[in-house]
């Protein structure tokens, strides 16, 4: 990646006067225009007016000493999935496209972002309702990942374009959704962070859902402290300064149940390095078992929570128009047809046994650290037989997913070294946990690249 300038940074340059709103809203909105970049593909719709008049109201309040805080000014991304006052939510979708309404209010979490003074710079593309790990999209177009460009290599999902914005620097943060690793996925395929907030902290409200109870809103962003800043606005928290917690000491878990399995050589030789790196400067990692997260592979056998809640928002939509649907989607959507009222019963109650009985077991430990994702972003002319996506897709999925089901936190650091394929180290905890991963991940993103 590029190197970019973090929130902090560009805060100060703010506050110092190098730079201005304005002209950092003109040089997202040029690099989201240039024809030879991926910003007709990363977004689906771009602001520019709003956000240019945005930008100037930031650079007089700043002017007057009355900026709503110091990241007032700074270009973000949201999610095609959110709701923004004005505008219809398409979801990445043509179902929601003709005949809608638009919002008559911003999401709180879009609100929220304002408040602080972010400038929204456009609504980016994703799969459709949020419905993969992979992040293409039929409809309007796929983004390229930041990996071997050339090749076309499948940008992560479903957050795809709020990835491919931040990498590129068409926006200097990103409002993302992460059900079973929307934010984390992206994240580790574009080299950047990615964080999947404990649910009950930022309301979700405003967002098109795909399971209510493992859905999540999260940043994408260049840094821990970037993801750290906007997950605290997202959740209406005070920025405070992020300390960094001694290496020496961490008590770090590495599950040896499915998280590790049937890993592409690229992430097992990464993780492998980190796990010794984090050992020689103290840290005490424990491989363990953790039983639990065989439970999850049962509990999503027919499509588990995602595929029942989304039927129940989709069955009218997809009567009327799921000709326009992307099929891999419908697909996954009608698995929820099956799913009887006792089934989803089953479920509610095999996840409070699964939380409860994962809480006591990660009890001892710091956080889990695993690989993010099983394998390497694939090319996206690779996925066009059906079968190569779905089991690209579950291996994407696969370890986030185990974080999702037992209610937890996790984010995703960039772990490869410079040139190398990039590779997501996940760290990961108990529901509540938020800001011990924040500071565990600012002292290891320091090191786990060296």
């Amino acid at each position: 990646m590029p190197n970019h300038p973090t929130l902090a940074s560009l805060a100060g340059d703010l506050e110092a006067g190098r730079t201005s709103a304005r002209r950092l809203v003109e040089e997202c909105l040029a690099k989201i225009a240039d024809p030879a970049g991926e910003g007709a593909r990363a977004f689906i719709h771009v602001d520019k007016d709003a956000a240019l008049a945005a930008a100037e109201a930031m650079d007089r309040l700043r002017k007057a000493n009355a900026a709503p805080s110091r990241f007032a000014g700074i270009p973000v991304s949201i999610k095609d999935l959110f709701d923004i006052k004005g505008q219809v939510t398409r979801a990445g979708s043509r179902a929601l496209e003709e005949g809608a309404k638009p919002a008559e209010q911003d999401a709180p979490v879009v609100a929220r972002l304002r408040r602080a003074g972010f400038v929204v710079i456009g609504r980016s593309n994703m799969t459709e309702f949020a419905f993969s790990g992979i992040g293409i999209n039929p409809h309007y177009g796929t983004p390229k990942g930041a990996w071997n460009r050339s090749e076309g290599h499948i940008p992560g999902g479903s957050s795809s374009g709020a990835a491919v914005s931040v990498v590129d620097g068409m926006a200097h943060g990103a409002l993302g959704t992460d059900t079973g690793g929307s934010c984390r996925i992206p994240a580790a395929y574009n080299g950047i962070v990615g964080y999947k907030p404990t649910q009950r902290r930022i309301p979700l409200e405003g967002g098109v859902p795909l399971s209510f109870s493992l859905d999540s809103y999260g940043p994408l962003a260049r840094s821990v402290d970037c993801c750290a800043t906007l997950d605290a606005v997202l959740a209406d928290e005070p920025v405070v300064a992020l300390a960094q917690r001694p290496i020496r000491g961490m008590r770090l878990a590495v599950p040896t149940t499915v998280a590790l399995d049937d890993l592409d050589d690229e992430i097992a030789q990464t993780f492998e390095r980190v796990v010794q790196t984090l050992a020689r400067l103290g840290a005490q990692v424990e491989h363990v078992e953790v039983p639990e997260f065989r439970d999850v592979g049962v509990m999503n056998a027919k499509g588990g929570f995602a595929a029942a809640e989304s039927y129940a928002w989709h069955r009218y939509l997809l009567t009327s128009k799921g000709d326009v649907y992307d099929p891999r989607v419908s697909l996954r959507i009608l698995r929820g047809e099956a799913i009887s009222a006792a089934d989803y019963i089953d479920l509610i109650n095999a996840r409070q046994s699964l939380i409860a009985r994962a809480d006591a077991r990660l009890a001892p430990f710091d956080a889990l650290i695993m690989p993010t994702t099983a394998i390497t972003p694939p090319r996206i002319t690779d996925l066009a037989d059906d079968k190569a996506f779905t089991a690209a897709n579950l291996k994407s999925l696969r370890n986030c997913t185990l974080i999702n089901m037992i209610d937890g936190c996790a984010i995703s650091l960039p772990a490869h070294r410079e040139g190398e394929v990039p590779v997501g180290l996940m760290l990961a905890a108990p529901r509540g946990s938020d800001r011990r991963i924040f500071e565990l991940a600012a002292a290891l993103e320091t090191v786990i690249r060296v």
